[in-house]
């Protein structure tokens, strides 16, 4: 079988997986609609290359309002590789304590909102902490990880709890230990990581979800939309509106910012 078999294959095998998956997406989508209803957010966060599911929810062609991309670029920001701005220091940057509650210090939440946490082992620092410090802020936190990878890994959290410990629910990408699929006959590191494969299965199958139970509500979500598929001003204007409306909802997680605190 070709290494393309074979890694469509094993995609095949995580289709299968959030397919298991469907009745706790359906709750989650229940639960973040929730909060879009209500007028709040749902907080996105992922470090490293979780930042992928971050940006996959919100905002790019086929998202909606309703959505808080939290996206720290010390800890996602990976162009450059090594030097200034480098892996190295993302990689220590996402296991140093205290950062969460730092990066969560800038809004002003509030218990309806929701919270999805990605991170593939569930195991670095700055994701736990943040699931945590959701919770204790009263906020339903859902984690995405790889399951088999998080078992098998260690935490970096000093007590060896990991992102599942705070988490309301919990969906799985379903990507093996050590994420990558392949192997190749001498080469004893497998390549072709199968996390991001699931992650953006999950991302878009709430999002669809989230969308249908919104417009059932009678708050049809304003989708990011091609030109070529609503005519080019209805897309100008789905633009311009969905913009706008986000501003709105994240005016309101900076208005009251420190009269809590």
């Amino acid at each position: 079988m070709s290494l393309t078999k074979q890694f469509l294959e094993k995609g095949k095998g995580i289709i299968a997986t959030i397919e298991k998956q469907e009745p706790v997406i359906q709750e989650v989508a229940e639960l973040f609609a929730r909060s879009i209803l209500n007028g709040r957010m749902v907080h996105l966060f992922g470090s490293g290359h979780s930042r992928i599911m971050v940006e996959e929810m919100w905002p790019r062609y086929g998202s909606f309002p309703g959505f808080n991309p939290i996206v720290e670029l010390s800890l996602s920001f990976h162009n450059l590789v090594v030097g200034a701005n480098g892996q190295r220091q993302a990689m220590f940057l996402e296991n140093v304590p205290g950062l969460a509650a730092r990066i969560l210090r800038n809004f002003d939440t509030d218990e309806r909102d929701t919270a999805l946490v990605i991170s593939s082992s569930g195991c670095n620092v700055v994701p736990i902490e943040m699931a945590e410090e959701f919770q204790k802020r009263n906020i339903k936190v859902v984690a995405l990880v790889s399951k088999l990878h998080l078992e098998g890994s260690s935490s970096k959290k000093s007590d060896g709890k990991k992102l599942t410990d705070f988490a309301d629910y919990t969906l799985d990408t379903g990507a093996p230990l050590g994420d990558a699929m392949i192997y190749l006959n001498g080469l004893d590191s497998p390549v072709a990581p199968g996390s991001t494969l699931g992650g953006v299965l999950l991302i878009n199958s709430i999002k669809a979800e989230v969308a249908s139970i919104l417009h059932k509500n009678g708050k049809s979500p304003k989708v990011l939309s091609s030109g070529k598929i609503v005519g080019e001003q209805r897309a100008i204007d789905l633009f311009e509106s969905a913009y706008d409306e986000h501003a709105h909802l994240m005016a309101k997680l900076y208005e009251n910012i420190g009269r809590h605190q």
